[in-house]
């Protein structure tokens, strides 16, 4: 199987500081990946190069066995393929159907269609009915939600997630693990980052751990907390396999 990404001999640069130095890295199709470690570590940096935002300073960097960089115009199709999803979640004022549907405007598709991803990602991520919901009437769990509704609605090959719990309460943070969990177990390739090493157990999650831009393997919590599934649990989001669009 060609892996989704494989980077070989990686260094990036801010300035004349090496922020990241990765001598080889291979995610693979259908997995679900965590980046862990503390502020500065370089997940962020590296979330940037995989969303094929910046180019890295040196190296190789490969996606679906396609050496970058290529020609502006591939460029544009491989970022369509790639959705990052930012820690701070930036919504439009006005309502929630507004916000997943600006995005699928912009890439031409029919009005039809817009409603019907719309309503398909917000049922996805256990927010069916708020199509119209003004976005000042949201949670900060429920921000969270329409902004990972947003992103799959452009039906995303790889989902990027930078710190997607952070400033939620437990509950709200629980739930949107267990969504994470669904989304897991429907195929979807997703790589987050989090600061919480705990993460890792809890999703099942294939752990790289950085530190000072390099990859030094796994960090050994204290107690390994219990493991989430997407079934049993009284909090679980009914599954929901990915639709072909």
């Amino acid at each position: 199987m060609t892996p989704l990404y494989e980077l070989n001999n990686i260094e990036h640069l801010r300035g004349n500081r090496a922020v990241l130095q990765i001598d080889r890295l291979e995610l693979q199709p259908g997995m679900l990946y965590a980046l862990t470690g503390a502020n500065g570590a370089g997940k962020s940096t590296l979330l940037q190069l995989l969303a094929l935002l910046e180019r890295p300073t040196s190296g190789e960097l490969r996606i679906d066995g396609r050496l970058l960089p290529v020609q502006d115009r591939h460029i544009c199709r491989l970022r369509r393929e790639i959705t990052l999803v930012h820690q701070s979640a930036f919504l439009l004022s006005g309502t929630v159907a507004v916000n997943l549907a600006f995005g699928l405007k912009l890439r031409g598709l029919t009005r039809r269609e817009r409603e019907r991803r719309t309503l398909w990602a917000l049922q996805t991520v256990g927010l069916d009915g708020f199509a119209e919901r003004r976005v000042n009437q949201l949670s900060g769990g429920e921000v969270q939600r329409v902004a990972l509704a947003r992103a799959l609605a452009l039906d995303p090959k790889v989902l990027l997630l930078d710190e997607p719990t952070a400033g939620l309460d437990g509950d709200s943070a629980l739930a949107f693990e267990r969504l994470l969990v669904n989304l897991r177990d429907q195929g979807l390739s997703m790589v987050i980052s989090s600061h919480d090493p705990a993460l890792v157990q809890r999703l099942e999650a294939e752990e790289i751990h950085l530190v000072g831009g390099r990859i030094l393997g796994h960090p050994c919590p204290d107690s390994e907390p219990n493991r989430l599934t997407a079934a049993g649990s009284p909090l679980c989001l009914n599954p929901l396999k990915m639709q072909e669009r």
